[in-house]
């Protein structure tokens, strides 16, 4: 039995080194990371009856957590090929997001080098990534993110994508042959599966952005079409329907304080159920730092056309570091909803129709 045990252990040694001499020889390197981030979050007006709601928020806190998987192995001649396997968490229950997807976040493999990164498989469209350096809250759960939640749940199931920078010009567009498997419903899961016979438009998503980054400031646009097909949630049932974003987006640094604006003009031509709409949602934020504090505010107005649904929120939020990796912050916000608007405060929370929603938070984060 000794005998046994000890064969078994030098079987598992010996495993574990070629292991590590394979992965040596090979120049491969592969990482575990994530975010863990979880608060309270409390919020008037959670229905028509005006009553309110202390709860722990599931889709975000501050950040979305997540874990995550990422490698890279060197080629040579500047090549290297990558993969990221990066899946959400809902910590209030422990279940995934994104449609209950094992890696929602990202799924995908690809090639970079001097001439850009090729991606294959589930990754961030043009449209989160134009968003990224101008949006100073993020994905928190109080941000623009609750106006339009497709805004931080902009990513493509089944698509190739390329991303380049040239001095500065940065270039970018994703092409999904199936833009969203999940049928679990939400912005991140809204049934258009794609890649069916006799119809090449159905569930296809184009997206581009073009822009020019420096450390100082940066201006980018991008260009999001979503189409169709039977089943699919927001109205886009047929391939014929379409579902069109455009973007415009800035940031500039005083010293080290971030001004970030932007514009997203939406346009959808969805069934005669849900019909023709056209909205413009606005966004100024700032963001400033003060020892082991940041302050951020961010004020933003969607303005529906033809319509009286218009929305305008403002937010406040402090973050301080009890580390480089530990954070516990607050933030307060307020959301108004005229006509019979009924955009909620936090991501996907509710309120009364037409009510106004104050709402109060606070949080710890922690970074691995």
């Amino acid at each position: 039995m000794k005998n046994t045990i000890r064969s078994a252990v030098a079987l598992m040694c010996g495993l574990a080194a070629a292991s590590v001499t394979t992965s040596a020889s090979a120049q491969t390197s592969v990482q575990i990371y994530g975010i863990v981030d979880s608060g309270v979050a409390h919020l008037t007006n959670v229905n028509s009856a005006g009553d309110s709601n202390t709860k722990i928020p599931s889709l975000t806190s501050s950040f979305p957590s997540r874990i995550g998987f990422r490698g890279t192995e060197d080629l040579g001649n500047g090549l290297q090929a990558f993969f990221v396997l990066e899946n959400g968490l809902a910590l209030d229950t422990g279940t995934a997001q994104q449609g209950g997807r094992i890696f929602g976040r990202n799924a995908n493999v690809g090639l970079k080098g001097a001439w850009g990164t090729l991606t294959l498989g589930r990754q961030q469209n043009m449209t989160y990534i134009s968003g990224l350096k101008t949006d100073v809250l993020g994905p928190h759960l109080f941000a623009i993110g609750s106006i339009d939640p497709y805004l931080p749940n902009a990513r493509s199931d089944n698509a190739i994508g390329y991303m380049g920078n040239f001095g500065g010009f940065v270039v970018g567009a994703t092409y999904s042959f199936g833009r969203d498997a999940s049928n679990a419903g939400g912005p991140a899961a809204t049934n258009c599966a794609g890649e069916v016979g006799g119809d090449s438009e159905a569930c296809r998503q184009i997206t581009g952005l073009i822009g020019y980054e420096t450390k100082a400031w940066g201006l980018n646009a991008s260009w999001d079409q979503l189409r169709g097909n039977t089943g699919a949630a927001g109205g886009l049932t047929s391939s014929i329907n379409t579902d069109v974003r455009r973007t415009v987006n800035g940031y500039l640094m005083l010293g080290p304080t971030k001004l970030g604006a932007g514009v997203i003009a939406r346009e959808t031509n969805a069934n005669p159920a849900t019909g023709f709409s056209e909205s413009n949602l606005f966004y100024f934020g700032v963001s400033h730092p003060f020892g082991p504090f940041v302050v951020d505010a961010q004020v933003a107005r969607r303005d529906t056309k033809n319509s009286d649904n218009d929305v305008d929120m403002l937010v406040a939020r402090v973050t301080y570091a009890l580390s480089k990796r530990t954070f516990v912050y607050s933030a307060i916000g307020r959301m108004d909803n005229d006509g019979v608007s009924a955009v909620a405060l936090d991501a996907g929370g509710t309120v009364g129709a037409g009510l106004a929603q104050n709402g109060v938070m606070v949080g710890l984060r922690h970074h691995f």
